[in-house]
C-alpha cells in the first residue's frame, strides 16, 4: 500500500492500493470517520482517471483543500510510484 502524508486536512495520512489505475483499497488516518468511510466505499473499484476530476478542487471550509481533494493527490502519487 502506498502511504501519502496529507497537507492542510484533519486526515493525516491516506494509504492507497491500486491495481493498475483501479482503486483496490484505501484507508484514511484521522479526519471525519463517517465521511471518509463513505468516500472509500464510493471510490473502490473505480479508475483513478474517473475519480480525480470528480474530487479535485473540493474544498473544506477555508483550508484551500479537503480530504477528498488530498485523495486525488494520493492517487496520482500512488500510481506514479507503482509505474516507476
Amino acid at each position: 500500500m502506498y502511504e501519502y502524508a496529507t497537507k492542510g486536512t484533519c486526515c493525516r495520512r491516506i494509504s492507497v492500493e491500486l491495481d493498475g489505475k483501479i482503486i483496490k483499497d484505501l484507508v484514511f488516518e484521522g479526519g471525519c470517520n463517517g465521511n471518509l468511510k463513505a468516500i472509500r466505499l464510493l471510490v473502490i473499484g473505480h479508475d483513478i482517471d474517473e475519480i480525480i476530476p470528480l474530487l479535485r478542487g473540493n474544498l473544506c471550509r477555508n483550508k484551500g483543500t479537503s480530504c477528498a481533494d488530498q485523495l486525488t493527490y494520493a492517487l496520482e502519487a500512488a500510481y506514479k510510484a507503482a509505474s516507476a
